[in-house]
């Protein structure tokens, strides 16, 4: 075999291969589908569970709030039909409280009352409440806690029907003027009007709900 057979023999495939790795680098890639792993599926399980659980919390706030409302508007009609306006106070200071008791544990939810006016001392805003007392917010709220619950506070405007008792002082009934001195002696809630925004109902709905 002479030297120029035997170059050839060497370089040739030599040349083959380095074409060939130059061919398969020009190549275009064609890009590959990658399927949602088990981390993706998780994730995106965990986020549409809690998103399921913050409308949960936002429909049983809502339901608590429609029924305390419901009882306490039903009591206060009764006794101001069968005794007068006056009565309401009483109603007020008196069994106001243990039905909105007796809501929250039958919906495992706490729920109450409150305003920038206070009549009852004890109807203070929860923590998480307080700005958005202090800026009179006439819209619903909605916000999660540290501790997982959903919290919501929902405007309550005055009814023709609630006047009587929140309405201007100058003009109340003398019965009515002294029965909220007596119950209520540092009284703010008066002077307002139909339709003014008189308070909210508070509700907290726990994580576990």
């Amino acid at each position: 075999m002479n030297t120029i057979q035997r170059l050839n023999r060497l370089v040739f495939p030599a040349l083959l291969a380095v074409l060939s790795i130059y061919l398969v680098g020009c190549q275009r890639s064609t890009p590959v589908k990658v399927a949602p792993g088990p981390e993706t599926s998780s994730s995106s399980s965990a986020t549409d569970a809690v998103e399921t659980k913050r409308i949960a919390g936002k429909q049983t706030a809502i339901q608590a709030k429609d029924e305390l409302a419901q009882r306490l508007t039903a009591r206060l009609v009764e006794a101001m039909s069968s005794s007068g306006p006056a009565a309401a106070i009483q109603v007020c200071s008196q069994e106001a409280s243990k039905i909105a008791s007796e809501v929250g544990e039958e919906l495992g939810v706490k729920i109450g009352r409150t305003s920038f006016k206070l009549r009852n001392p004890g109807n203070q805003p929860p923590a998480w409440a307080q700005d958005f007392v202090d800026q009179k917010v006439d819209t619903p709220q909605f916000q999660q806690l540290d501790n997982g619950s959903t919290a919501a506070l929902l405007p309550i405007k005055l009814q023709p029907q609630c006047l009587a008792c929140h309405g201007d002082a100058t003009a109340m009934p003398d019965a009515i003027r002294e029965a909220l001195a007596a119950r209520y002696p540092e009284d703010q809630a008066t002077g307002f009007a139909e339709g003014d925004l008189r308070g909210w109902f508070w509700i907290e709905v726990p994580s576990e709900k």
